[in-house]
């Protein structure tokens, strides 16, 4: 009876054990989602800042690329004038 008793009360020490661990074990990983979600938050935004300072880059080097096309026709332009005044 006493083995009986005992061994009932050892299972009933483990399956308590048993317990608390798997709630701990719930809550680690329900912080290790937490912070896998706002790491990949993070690198989302810092994406999208990087793709709106390349993309304002690039408007300001095709302004830029226009800004010299539209000197060049301009010079061309005036060249045509002169050449049509002789």
């Amino acid at each position: 009876m006493k083995k009986m008793k005992k061994a009932l009360l050892g299972l009933a020490f483990i399956a308590t054990l048993m317990k608390k661990r798997k709630k701990e074990t719930k809550d680690e990983v329900k912080e290790a989602t937490e912070a896998v979600g706002n790491e990949m938050e993070d690198a989302i935004d810092t994406a999208a800042v990087k793709v709106d300072a390349a993309a304002d880059s690039t408007k300001v080097k095709a302004g830029k690329v226009l800004e010299k096309g539209a000197d060049k026709m301009n010079q061309a332009a005036e060249k045509l004038k002169e050449a049509a005044k002789k």
